[in-house]
């Protein structure tokens, strides 16, 4: 790996753990802020995990790397779509409105963190090359 791509792997990384932590802390304070019962639980949970997977994107290496971009890719993807199901059709009973506290916001810092982690998952995925090394297929 170069030094510039490193450095842009580095500042990806920076900026995933930083979508995580917005949707943690969103769901944070809505938690604690008026959402209550099963929700609130879920919002709670929803916070840790924000907290945990920005820990990981940031702490760990290699192979335990790869993991934690892969399930805060999935995280942020299904808090949005969780979001979206209870803006339409409903959600276990959920009917999410457009005007409640921090929804368009929600969808924002989501959508972002979606198109942030999907670009570091590619970084972090693609295979590494060393120089001079070259590439032959399997069976030649």
């Amino acid at each position: 790996m170069t030094e510039s791509s490193g450095r842009a792997l580095w500042t990806m990384r920076i900026l995933s753990a930083i979508a995580l932590l917005a949707t943690g802390g969103i769901h944070f304070y809505l938690a604690l802020n008026g959402v209550g019962g099963l929700l609130g639980v879920m919002f709670i949970l929803n916070a840790v995990a924000g907290l945990v997977l920005a820990a990981g994107m940031l702490l760990l290496r290699d192979r335990l790397l790869q993991l934690v971009t892969v399930l805060s890719l999935l995280f942020l993807i299904a808090t949005l779509g969780a979001l979206v199901l209870a803006l339409t059709v409903g959600l276990f009973g959920i009917h999410e409105t457009w005007d409640f506290t921090l929804v368009p916001q929600t969808v924002i810092v989501e959508s972002i963190g979606i198109v942030l982690l999907g670009i570091t998952t590619a970084m972090v995925l693609r295979p590494q090359t060393v120089p001079g090394m070259r590439r032959t297929p399997q069976g030649a």
